[in-house]
């Protein structure tokens, strides 16, 4: 399977909101990081799944949370560039492309 490289702000945004969910419900932080992982293997499976948008990168939405994973397909590796919160501003983490 291809491999995975996670931008640094990407996976603060995912301990931050494995941290939101942990106090809001006990254990809810610990689905969300199931959440991700398995959400990690539909993409590593099929990453050209989901269509390029128009900054270059894909998207592929997250069943149980609220939250997408932005991701750019390369030929050797998938890059996630975000863990992002649906109703933030949308792709305000495009400036991290040239940041990998």
């Amino acid at each position: 399977m291809i491999p995975l490289r996670i931008h640094r702000a990407a996976e603060t945004e995912f301990w931050e909101a494995v941290a939101y969910y942990e106090e809001k419900i006990p254990g809810l932080g610990l689905d969300f990081i199931e959440e991700i992982e398995r959400s990690f293997e539909v993409i590593r499976s099929d990453p050209s799944r989901w269509r390029i948008r128009d900054h270059g990168a894909r998207r592929y939405n997250i069943d149980r949370f609220p939250y997408y994973i932005a991701y750019l397909d390369f030929p050797d590796h998938l890059w996630v560039v975000a863990i992002a919160h649906g109703r933030r501003l949308p792709e305000y983490w495009t400036e991290r492309f040239d940041q990998e």
